[in-house]
């Protein structure tokens, strides 16, 4: 699925292109699933550097067609029905979740990663704000924040609130109808705010970690397969879950874009060929 210049959802259109082929330390995988991330909307509208025509999409998970490997990693030009990619991004993917749902992982997963581990540095005991939980990277914020020892405070709208509170959330708001609560240790935006709001949050808490919004100490995740592999253990183990609302054929993309677009989506969409 792929993208020949900048505009609306309309731009994105189904090619047939050859099959590619791995160069030196590179595999190809046959995609079981990718997954759709707010950021491929900055890319379709070109808010986003890339080289046209580029085929949409980050996470992958599949099997490599060499040695029928199970595999997930954050990828380049996923949404096709073969990817190549170097060995090293690369990780098994979890042995208890099926393969396709896998493909919700790589993307959100090391941005909450990097939020709660890296930026924010949580530790035993603080309160933390996650502003957005609702989304892909809110839900596994949620449970890792957790993991780390917080006292997890969401927002979410009344149709993620369940989610968000079978994600491990002490405590849920409606951010449609009510204010943030301040006296926390840690804020950790995962929402676009309108300016108003942006005061608002800056004003919450000593500490401020923002994905989307430059507040704070705001941070573009980095691909990281140890982190990566690190997360699939958890899940494994059963500590982190993987919530997936949805599950399109890859020919729908457009769709997904256009939901996207009209705040129809909850949690993580993956796409199949």
């Amino acid at each position: 699925m792929r993208i020949h210049r900048h505009g609306g959802a309309d731009v994105i259109q189904d090619d047939d292109i050859p099959r590619p082929a791995p160069g030196p330390d590179e595999v190809l995988i046959k995609v079981a699933a990718t997954s759709f991330n707010p950021s491929d909307l900055g890319v379709r509208r070109g808010l986003l550097p890339v080289e046209l025509p580029c085929t949409l999409g980050c996470d992958v998970s599949g099997t490599v067609v060499a040695t029928g490997d199970r595999v997930i990693g954050r990828v380049p030009d996923a949404s096709a029905e073969y990817v190549v990619a170097p060995a090293a991004d690369l990780v098994p993917a979890p042995a208890t979740i099926p393969l396709v749902n896998a493909a919700a992982i790589p993307v959100a997963g090391l941005t909450a990663w990097q939020a709660v581990f890296e930026h924010a540095e949580i530790r035993p005991g603080q309160r933390v704000l996650i502003n957005g939980a609702g989304g892909g990277v809110g839900g596994f914020a949620v449970q890792l924040a957790r993991y780390a020892g917080a006292y997890v405070i969401a927002t979410a709208s009344p149709r993620s609130a369940g989610t968000v509170r079978e994600q491990g959330a002490d405590e849920i708001v409606d951010y449609t109808t009510t204010p943030l609560p301040a006296g926390v240790d840690v804020v950790l935006n995962l929402a676009h705010l309108e300016p108003p709001r942006v005061a608002e949050i800056s004003s919450l808490a000593p500490v401020l970690v923002s994905v989307t919004v430059p507040v704070g100490r705001h941070f573009v995740a980095r691909n990281d397969p140890g982190q990566l592999a690190e997360l699939v253990a958890l899940i494994d183990a059963g500590v982190v879950r993987v919530d997936v609302a949805g599950c399109r054929p890859l020919t729908e993309l457009a769709a997904v874009h256009r939901d996207a677009e009209a705040n129809r989506l909850r949690g993580k969409t993956v796409l199949t060929p």
